[in-house]
């Protein structure tokens, strides 16, 4: 898919929702709606920043963090449940103008992961914090927390028994669930031409405990860099892991000199499948072109630039 364009925006910004097995049979008018409310809300958030001459990264922090306080993707309030009955987070930001990143895993508790991310970022002396340590920084910058309560779902729970039942470890969007969201993530590209890129996610159903994905990895789920393009991943993590999945779109383009669509398609539709790999990205290069492949059947996704409409899929038509 080619939303680029030869003339450079003023901005541009995408937003995913999870991309798998969303079946066409079960997105029922209920169900369509709130995915596009709560995709048309995350979008809108960032927009708002980027048309008042706001910075990317804060557009993406923005965005992801609506999609986390809503119960129907897997990040923040939504998330899955681990092997052991809990819920543990992972997040990452990334600059691409100083090529600082901030990133979180396995941490509980916290509303907004996406939030501890960006001041892991800012603060500048650590890039990757994990569990109590993590947890313990949140409270030192009096971010919000919330009891396990806040995150129970009954569909989220239902999944993690039924996946105990068959001793399987599931992606969100898996042939065996009806498809609730899944990670959740935003790119951007500022008037100042900043890029940044923000992913967060619950990570797989049944788990084990301390399991860590793609997302707050660097260059596997989540990349910016000002001389290439923004990346954030959703799928399989351990096949983004293997793969360096985002950091790879960035280097076909700054070395193979490929344009966004086609570095974008090479890692989704070729190696990808060679590492096992299901799932799709969103990318934003220097130039404001952007890019959302998926190999999955299909990806909960929006996109803008300025002076244009918002358009919203979930399908390829």
């Amino acid at each position: 898919m080619n939303t680029g364009t030869e003339k450079k925006p003023r901005f541009c910004i995408a937003i995913h929702g999870g991309a798998g097995t969303i079946r066409r049979s079960e997105m029922s008018p209920e169900k369509k709606a709130v995915v596009e409310n709560d995709l048309l809300e995350s979008i809108r958030a960032g927009i708002q920043i980027l048309e008042k001459s706001g910075k990317a990264i804060d557009a993406c922090v923005a965005a992801v963090s609506v999609l986390e306080d809503s119960p129907h993707f897997n990040a923040g309030k939504g998330s899955v449940f681990n092997s052991d009955g809990f819920i543990e987070m992972d997040a990452q930001v990334m600059c691409g103008n100083s090529l600082r990143a901030g990133a979180v895993t396995c941490i509980r508790n916290i509303k907004n992961p996406i939030k501890l991310a960006r001041a892991i970022l800012e603060e500048g002396r650590h890039v990757l914090l994990s569990g109590p340590g993590a947890e313990k920084e949140a409270k030192r910058l009096g971010l919000d927390f919330e009891s396990d309560p806040y995150f129970f779902t009954q569909f989220r729970y239902d999944q993690l028994q039924n996946a105990l039942n068959k001793k399987t470890i599931e992606l969100d969007h898996s042939d065996t669930g009806d498809g609730r969201f899944g990670t959740v993530g935003a790119v951007a590209l500022d008037e100042f031409g900043d890029l940044a890129a923000s992913t967060s996610t619950g990570g797989m159903t049944n788990q084990k405990p301390g399991r860590v994905g793609d997302t707050p990895l660097v260059g596997c789920g989540n990349y910016a860099n000002n001389k290439t393009c923004a990346v954030s991943c959703t799928g399989i993590g351990e096949s983004f892991v293997r793969a360096v999945s985002a950091y790879d779109v960035s280097a076909m383009m700054e070395y193979g000199k490929m344009p966004l669509e086609e570095a974008c398609n090479k890692v989704i539709r070729e190696k990808l499948p060679a590492v096992d790999g299901e799932g799709g990205l969103i990318a934003a290069d220097h130039l404001g072109n952007l890019s959302l492949p998926f190999i999955s059947k299909g990806m909960y996704r929006a996109w803008c630039k300025a002076g244009e409409d918002i358009q919203l899929k979930i399908y390829r038509n």
